[in-house]
């Protein structure tokens, strides 16, 4: 057995790349084009292949290094024979001249492969990478992913962290089919693309700073209901394409029919707020957009329509944000959904609010009018597919045709899901809310 000297090659007109993979140890054999290492540079990827078949022994080179031609990577043992005609090919393949090839700018990750291959064997780069820039969602270095240079340029332009992509290539290389699976593993709602960043992370996760090299601090735990909505929200969040739709209606008439029955209220033992009109409402829109009273299959494939009205209804508590469901509440008059909210919303304060109490929602409303603010972007409440945000309402000068008039104007929103409603229907949707909401009296048609 022989020992021959494995060095980097002809990269191009680089003098200081990153290592960003080692895709060998000591001991592992390797045949020929079996690649070695990973390169990146701020132009491009590429993969150093083995010259020769042998042992790798004595590894020099780890990720985080800077290599360039000519850098000592490790010695490979290899029969005398091979070892001869290794030694006669070196000067032959240093004097190779440069391919002349004119290949246009690189416009998908096959190109990207093709044009960095070139270093691979000891040829310069084409022009056209070095004028490349630097792709978006760059690897970070001490990727342990095996992947082609192709594989990585397709994986960024996605968006996948390869370190969470499980390969099935040879020596768990990651395919393209790979990627496609993973991608396609997420649209299905089967995994996200945020996971922990033990696993490895398509999100960078939030660096961790001392607070207390500023100034003095002080450590609150969140709360377990807190913490519990916090994971629900970054999953709404991160799986569902949302969309705003900002609408505001007319609700003078409603809130002056509301007050007449004040009296009528407090006999029954409730008290009507404009919520329980805008549940009323809100049903009557589920009913004439059933695409909103809906969820996602769990393969993102088909729409499930319910047949049934139940609504969540976000409560303040001192512990944190609750959606108790209110259920058949097409089925219901407007004093017994008061009640019902009073005694729910009174369970949610005290933290009895029981599983059932909060499952089986087709729709949410959040209500921040006793509060203030003007417009927020509520986030639908998965698997929900629509979520209606409500804000202070205002008095304000309206034009009817003639002279400004003072109305009691109410700002709202409804987020919505993308992948089941488009902005046309989500339009619509909150136009015929806010008319309903303008005069009750279509409620009855």
């Amino acid at each position: 057995m022989a020992k021959i000297q494995f060095i980097v090659p002809d990269i191009g007109d680089f003098d200081a790349v990153d290592v960003i993979e080692v895709l060998v140890k000591e001991g592992d054999t390797v045949q020929i084009d079996d690649s070695v290492l990973t390169l990146e540079s701020d132009k491009a990827t590429m993969e150093v292949p083995a010259v020769q078949s042998g042992k790798v022994s004595n590894l020099q080179v780890k990720v985080g290094d800077k290599v360039a031609k000519g850098t000592y990577i490790c010695d490979l043992e290899v029969a005398d024979e091979l070892a001869s005609t290794a030694q006669a090919d070196a000067p032959v393949a240093a004097k190779a001249e440069p391919a002349k090839q004119a290949e246009p700018p690189v416009e998908s990750a096959p190109k990207l492969h093709e044009q960095t291959h070139a270093s691979q064997v000891g040829l310069p780069i084409a022009a056209s990478v070095a004028n490349t820039p630097k792709p978006v969602n760059h690897q970070p270095m001490g990727a342990s992913s095996h992947a082609s240079p192709a594989v990585r340029a397709f994986a960024r332009v996605l968006g996948v962290d390869l370190a969470s992509v499980n390969g099935s290539g040879q020596k768990g290389r990651v395919l393209k089919s790979d990627v496609e699976a993973f991608v396609k593993s997420v649209m299905q709602g089967q995994m996200t693309l945020a996971t922990s960043s033990a696993s490895g992370s398509a999100i960078a996760a939030m660096p961790q700073i001392d607070f207390s090299q500023f100034g003095d601090i002080e450590t609150v735990e969140l709360g377990r209901i807190k913490k519990l909505s916090g994971k629900h929200l970054s999953m709404a969040w991160l799986n569902i394409p949302h969309v705003t739709q900002f609408d505001e209606c007319d609700i003078t008439d409603l809130d002056a029919f509301r007050l007449s029955l004040k009296a009528q209220a407090e006999k029954a033992g409730v008290k009507l707020t404009p919520l329980v009109f805008i549940l009323k409402a809100v049903v009557a829109a589920l009913k004439a957009f059933p695409n909103f009273n809906a969820s996602l299959s769990a393969d993102a494939q088909s729409l499930i329509r319910k047949q049934y009205y139940h609504i969540g209804i976000a409560v303040d508590t001192p512990n944190g944000l609750v959606v108790p469901v209110l259920r058949d509440v097409d089925k219901k008059g407007i004093f017994e959904l008061s009640k019902e909210m009073m005694e729910l919303s009174a369970k949610a304060r005290d933290g009895k609010l029981s599983p059932k109490d909060m499952s089986g929602g087709c729709f949410s409303i959040s209500s921040l009018g006793g509060i203030g603010g003007t417009q927020f972007t509520p986030i639908v409440n998965a698997p929900e597919v629509a979520i209606m945000g409500v804000s202070k309402a205002s008095i304000q000068p309206v034009w009817d045709g003639e002279a400004f008039q003072p109305r009691l104007m109410m700002p709202f929103s409804v987020s919505y899901d993308h992948r089941v409603i488009d902005g046309a229907e989500g339009v619509r949707f909150t136009r015929y809310v806010g008319q309903l909401l303008t005069d009750l009296r279509q409620l009855l048609l």
